[in-house]
């Protein structure tokens, strides 16, 4: 039950995967044990049109995707990367929809679509006294580091992992009466973000049963 996990942002043309949009910018950062420990950044050649607001936004010109590597490549590229990790994204919908629209048109699809733990969902129960739970105002609202220009994926993707941290470093407090010795982990998260904040101590036994019987019986 102990993964790393893959924090992940795309860039995209503007619209979903199902309006027709594709990625143009995938970056990705590795946690481990509440570290990073890892990352990756790359354009990517769909061949699709950037519309002008887009490129206004992200900073991501059609002329420099067109040296861009082929978005088939990445996709292997970055399946192979975050192997075996569980995922997180702000806005997590948006993002595993075209994690699993890139890597089908790639034929690198998962036989099972992972789940992706959603900033978005954590803040509002965690922090409702922010403003609101965009990024850069959580950023502000913790005092994240700069990382950069926003709606570029590399530099959204590192202060969402290091939200993440902050949200482990949180929720490890509040919850240290029912977890007892283990960190926070994705499965942990993932249970957290689907029931209201009053509810948060019994998913968090729940989760502490089923990784002690799980690691109980890997020693089997």
């Amino acid at each position: 039950m102990k993964r790393t996990i893959a924090v992940i942002d795309f860039e995209t043309t503007g619209n979903s995967p199902q309006g027709g949009g594709r990625a143009t910018e995938i970056g990705i950062v590795l946690l481990r044990d509440g570290e990073i420990a890892g990352q990756y950044q790359s354009l990517m050649n769909t061949g699709a049109w950037i519309p002008p607001m887009i490129e206004r936004l992200t900073g991501i010109s059609n002329e420099m995707l067109e040296d861009a590597p082929d978005a088939a490549r990445v996709m292997r590229e970055v399946a192979e990367f975050t192997a075996g990790c569980g995922f997180v994204a702000h806005n997590a919908g948006f993002d595993r929809g075209f994690w699993l629209h890139e890597l089908d048109r790639a034929d690198a699809a998962p036989r099972i679509a992972p789940e992706f733990a959603c900033t978005v969902k954590l803040a509002r129960r965690l922090y409702p006294e922010s403003p609101n739970c965009k990024l850069g105002t959580l950023a502000k609202y913790h005092c994240l580091p700069d990382n950069g220009r926003a709606h570029r994926a590399l530099a959204d993707a590192m202060t969402t992992a290091q939200l993440v941290q902050r949200m482990q470093r949180d929720i490890g407090t509040e919850l240290a009466e029912f977890l007892g010795e283990l960190s926070v982990e994705h499965e942990l998260l993932l249970r957290l973000q689907a029931v209201a904040r009053p509810q948060w101590h019994k998913a968090a036994t729940g989760f502490a049963r089923d990784f002690r019987r799980h690691l109980q019986a890997s020693l089997v």
